[in-house]
């Protein structure tokens, strides 16, 4: 999520950054196991929702884990993919080279739940990572997570646990670094001096037209980084935050989330149903960018509606880079709010995830996976929302414009 403010609903409300979450609210239930689980949740006696200004926390520290929670087959093979136990533990890396830093200190003295500190995160990320190595099996490591950590459950959007998934990736495209015929679409470097822009800030409209070419009229002129040939390209690096650029000099580089302007995002998915142009159950990404290609004089109508705008760096071919200022790693980091959940901190998150099957057809698999919570993003709010990082590339991206559900997040931290 390297835009923390869009790449939220990534992909799915084309952040929800993002991971476009907005774009999907038609949510996939669990199996009808894990629906019983949700409601046997120890949590399911608080009826109190994580609702702005609540001072209901967003994590709870529940008795024990269940059964079938905490069982990463991935981390030896699963799902039709390699084993992916370096990645895990490249991830754990990235988490305890933030949590050094000042800026990681000055986070957790204001993190409002005291028993949840900078030490004890740090301590815990040490530990798991002794268990990976010396586990052979994931019941070997679930027996010894459950023996060495305790687990701290987001309440969710309902006080009950229930987390909505969505998921965001890095998308690959054609650019150029000077404007042509074929390369007229810009995004655009962070002006200098943006924190002194009055406000409120120019929306997106005025930024750069209803048409997204008059942007070298005003403020943004002089400001282009990259051009691309497609509006709706462009507009993607907005929701994801980040892309990976195929340049017409034949080299690649890469660009990540620099700023943005003082608005939130407005899900065009969302407004394309409210005009009864495509319907709102079971829309996803796919189907909106499907609507946009048969349908592209409509980009000038929608893509005005959502006022917010970001700003790009040139990463000279760097990862995409998390809200912690970590490299994501692919399936082993998430995004959620930072006002609320522990950054850098070792989640586990239990979820439908959608595979590419040997078939080349997606189709969904309920999965129990060790995260990193390395993210945020803009349309990521409160404890019952996390966007998962899919990778980079089309099957990632495929992957995850059809990512949303229902699912539950846990947080582990040693027993003290």
């Amino acid at each position: 999520m390297n835009n923390p403010i869009e790449k939220t609903l990534a992909l799915i409300i084309l952040s929800l950054g993002m991971t476009l979450i907005s774009f999907y609210l038609s949510i996939k239930p669990l199996d009808k196991g894990s629906e019983e689980r949700v409601k046997k949740n120890p949590l399911a006696s608080s009826t109190i929702p994580n609702l702005p200004g609540s001072s209901v926390m967003p994590l709870r520290l529940i008795p024990e884990l269940e059964d079938l929670v905490g069982f990463d087959e991935q981390l030896w093979g699963k799902n039709d993919r390699s084993p992916d136990k370096e990645a895990l533990l490249k991830s754990i890396a990235q988490s305890l080279r933030y949590l050094q830093t000042d800026d990681a200190a000055a986070v957790y003295r204001r993190y409002p739940d005291a028993e949840i500190t900078r030490d004890r995160v740090i301590r815990s990320l040490k530990r798991f990572r002794d268990l990976v190595k010396q586990s052979n099996s994931p019941t070997e490591l679930q027996a010894a997570a459950k023996r060495e950590f305790v687990f701290y459950q987001s309440i969710g959007r309902d006080g009950l646990g229930n987390v909505l998934f969505t998921a965001y990736y890095e998308p690959i495209h054609q650019a150029s670094r000077v404007r042509g015929p074929e390369y007229r679409y810009p995004i655009y470097r962070l002006p200098p001096n943006l924190k002194f822009w009055p406000r409120p800030h120019p929306t997106r409209e005025q930024l750069e037209g209803k048409d997204g070419l008059q942007g070298s009229q005003g403020r943004l002129r002089g400001l282009e980084l990259f051009w691309l040939r497609d509006r709706l390209e462009a507009y993607l690096i907005h929701i994801e935050g980040s892309a990976r650029l195929q340049l017409t000099d034949g080299t690649e580089t890469s660009v990540g989330y620099a700023g943005n302007t003082a608005y939130n995002y407005k899900s065009i998915g969302l407004e394309l149903a409210n005009d009864g142009k495509l319907p709102l159950e079971g829309m996803t990404m796919p189907t909106i960018l499907e609507y946009f290609k048969k349908y592209p004089e409509e980009l000038n109508n929608y893509l005005p509606r959502d006022r917010s705008f970001v700003f790009f760096q040139e990463n000279h071919g760097g990862p995409a880079m998390g809200s912690i200022h970590v490299p994501l790693t692919a399936e082993r980091s998430i995004a959620t709010d930072k006002s609320l959940m522990p950054p850098g901190a070792l989640a586990l998150i239990y979820a439908s995830i959608p595979f590419v099957n040997s078939a080349s057809r997606i189709e969904y698999r309920i999965v129990t996976r060790y995260v990193l919570d390395q993210d945020t993003g803009g349309a990521i709010k409160g404890g019952g929302r996390v966007d998962y990082f899919l990778g980079t590339g089309k099957v990632a991206g495929d992957r995850a414009g059809v990512t949303v559900g229902n699912g539950q997040l846990y947080y582990l931290l040693l027993k003290k």
